[in-house]
């Protein structure tokens, strides 16, 4: 048991959060993982030995943070691995999404996960160890679709964080991986994990479109098993050289590939106007 790493686990009362965290005390692990709502998050994986460490966490509230950390810290002697899992979905185009919607992704999405990382470094770089997997979605690498706009941005927020993160804690032997996940069979979908506007604007039918595809076709039909996603963020932390950016699902492969031939192509078709632009 004493060789096995601790995990600290966001978000985890559902979705990718919790199978992962039902795989980790399985496997043995010591595992923090929190939850606005505690009775949500021990009904939802009903276990009551000493490797569990459920808390209530507001990770808007860097108070509430920092305590969770500090207890997990006084727990189990430790942190060795911190996957920042939550957030939500929000399916909405932009002018439909007021202000206050279009914030509160970013309050959770981006900023909850900012308050982990800040106040758990203190501790992973005085073990000089440590590994933070941020889960982020194919949609931060690739955005485009009509209505997923502020969410994609929540998430390309978090690549931009993590990569800058990557190189500023390897001196401390801390390895950062963004986790890309295509679409995975969660209640990611379901109501009250993803909202949508309040204000819906009839005349943009693409978003209705898009809502509509996600909410009534995809749900409960993803093609992802997050059984094996699970395998794959727990193999990843045993491995000597963990990947910055690991994409998860057949589906974020492809979009993945996709996106950068896009890329590829535009760059070279507007090469010389591109490159024109010197003194």
């Amino acid at each position: 048991m004493e060789n096995k790493k601790v995990w600290f686990v966001t978000g985890a009362s559902k979705g990718l959060g919790l199978t992962l965290v039902k795989k980790l005390l399985a496997e043995g692990y010591r595992v923090a993982a929190t939850s606005r709502n505690l009775s949500d998050l021990n009904k939802a994986v009903d276990n009551h030995s000493d490797q569990f460490l459920p808390l209530a966490v507001n990770i808007k509230n860097e108070d509430s943070v920092q305590e969770a950390i500090e207890k997990t810290v006084s727990t189990f002697g430790k942190i060795d691995v911190v996957v920042n899992n939550a957030g939500y979905g929000l399916l909405g185009g932009l002018e439909e999404l007021t202000d206050e919607e279009a914030r509160n992704n970013f309050d959770v999405n981006v900023f909850g996960s900012l308050n982990v990382i800040r106040k758990v470094l203190p501790y992973l770089r005085e073990q000089q160890s440590g590994h933070i997997l941020n889960i982020s979605s194919v949609g931060g690498f690739t955005g485009g679709a009509p209505g997923g706009g502020i969410y994609c941005a929540t998430k390309f927020a978090v690549n931009g964080f993590s990569e800058a993160l990557y190189s500023e804690v390897k001196p401390f032997g801390i390895k950062v991986t963004i986790v890309m996940p295509g679409y995975f069979r969660t209640n990611f979908l379901s109501e009250g994990s993803l909202v949508v506007p309040k204000k819906q604007i009839d005349a943009y039918q693409n978003v209705r479109d898009t809502v509509n595809w996600h909410q009534n076709d995809m749900d409960n039909q993803q093609a992802g098993d997050p059984e094996k996603a699970a395998a794959a963020m727990i193999r990843i932390t045993n491995e000597p050289e963990a990947p910055l950016n690991l994409f998860l699902g057949a589906d974020a492969y492809d979009f993945a590939q996709q996106k950068i031939a896009l890329v590829q192509n535009e760059l070279e078709a507007w090469k010389s106007l591109t490159t024109s632009t010197g003194f």
